[in-house]
């Protein structure tokens, strides 16, 4: 029985110890299958997260641009002042029973509905607080349309006596200097300017100097053809007529090199509405009112060319004005010059004196 059991005994501590390897085995591969659980439970939350997140950006709508409605009703009404303007002018007399003159008179008066329409949209939206890139744009387009397109198109039924090549050379360089001037007024322009003044022509200046010549046309028919008006005036208004046919595209000429210029021009609108003006602008505005009240449609003309080349005039003078004084600043220099040599004699002079006085000694 001992030997039975002495033989049993090694049998079951071999037993023993292939169960604690077994249960050694099972415990590493219940932390192996636990880590695997794991790790697919961490896999499974970050899919179905990413998932989630992508639901959400499928969620979200694109973002819809909101529209100023009253600034955006005046830019527009802009362009459909300059359209209506090209129709006019463009029209046979089958389409629009009207002589030319009339379509003139009516283009010109659209042109200047374009400029006021212009002049509200940006203090409307500024006022609001709604000026946006999507106005600024906008309101880029279509100044291109009324104060571009529009006068080319008014100088090329304007004159009759010029070749045509270069009438229409002359409007599309002046549409092309509008387009440059525009261009150059969005990218200089930032956000916080207070709109005081243009560097450069503005684009509705010079189309309204354009505009205010086909005005006055009608004016100067009815004064050179009315037997009330002295003779000599007649004689004026009918010399004016012919030479508005040369005038008018050299002038276009002399606009479109003033828009894309470097001069400084006021914002005449913004100044007026802003604070207090000084008692001569005030002067000149009341001139300019008596002047319209006297000579009617003929005034617009004198108004927006002083308007245009008041500038410029004022900034050659000034430039002449300033080299003048660069040139005497030589001769002050040699006299400056001189004044130490006559004080160094003097001195030398006066030493001499006192060594050959007997008090000297």
């Amino acid at each position: 029985m001992s030997e039975l059991k002495h033989e049993l005994f090694p049998r079951r501590q071999h037993s023993t110890d292939a169960d604690s390897v077994d249960s050694a085995a099972e415990n590493e591969n219940v932390e192996v299958e636990g880590n695997q659980s794991k790790t697919n439970e961490r896999v499974l939350t970050g899919s179905s997260n990413s998932r989630r997140r992508k639901k959400r950006k499928r969620k979200k709508k694109p973002r819809r641009l909101t529209l100023a409605v009253l600034p955006t009703l005046l830019t527009l009404g802009n362009a459909v002042c300059g359209l209506a303007a090209i129709a006019i002018l463009v029209s046979n007399s089958e389409s629009l029973a009207w002589v030319p003159e009339q379509k003139l008179f009516v283009a010109g008066l659209l042109i200047y509905g374009g400029m006021l329409f212009d002049a509200l949209d940006g203090s409307a939206a500024r006022m609001t607080g709604q000026a946006s890139q999507f106005g600024a744009e906008l309101d880029s387009l279509c100044d291109a349309v009324t104060f571009g397109t529009a006068p080319a198109v008014l100088i090329w039924r304007l004159s009759d006596v010029l070749p045509q090549r270069l009438t229409w050379g002359i409007g599309v360089l002046f549409t092309l200097c509008v387009l440059i001037r525009l261009a150059r007024f969005n990218v200089e322009t930032g956000e916080d300017d207070p709109h005081d003044g243009f560097e450069g022509l503005p684009s509705p200046a010079a189309a309204g100097t354009v505009a205010a010549f086909a005005i006055a046309i009608p004016e100067l028919n009815s004064v050179a053809a009315d037997a009330l008006y002295p003779e000599r005036i007649r004689w004026l208004a009918q010399n004016c007529l012919e030479a508005s046919h040369y005038v008018i595209p050299i002038l276009a000429l002399v606009l479109a090199y003033l828009m894309v210029s470097r001069y400084q021009y006021p914002h005449i609108f913004q100044q007026w509405i802003r604070g207090r003006r000084p008692m001569h602008q005030i002067g000149q505005a009341l001139f300019a009112l008596f002047g319209i009240f006297l000579l009617h449609w003929l005034a617009l003309p004198l108004v927006l060319s002083y308007f245009a080349f008041a500038s410029p005039i004022r900034s050659l003078a000034k430039r002449q004005w300033s080299a003048s004084p660069v040139q005497e600043q030589p001769d002050k220099v040699i006299e400056s010059d001189d004044e130490p040599e006559t004080n160094e004699a003097s001195a030398e002079e006066i030493a001499v004196d006192k060594s050959t006085s007997p008090g000297s000694e």
